[in-house]
């Protein structure tokens, strides 16, 4: 039986549709700080699409979801 693929941040940032070698991700991760209060999936970084995808693949617990939570806890530094 199959399970679900192996996921990376980079494969993440390429399905956003963003540059998605390990020097552009850590940049966008530096430039791109939320606040505490500031949810990953409601952020105004993202356009509409790239938000809805992380919003659906989040609330699916889809094979996506450990990769979302890595960025997010990136993102979100002095949580």
């Amino acid at each position: 039986m199959l399970g679900e693929p192996d996921y990376s941040i980079n494969d993440l940032f390429a399905q956003l549709g963003l540059e998605s070698s390990d020097d552009a991700i850590n940049k966008f991760v530096e430039e791109h700080q939320l606040a505490k209060s500031e949810k990953l999936t409601e952020s105004n970084v993202w356009t509409d699409s790239q938000r809805m995808f992380l919003q659906e693949e989040w609330t699916k617990d889809a094979a996506w979801v450990e990769i979302i939570d890595d960025l997010n806890v990136r993102m979100h530094p002095d949580a």
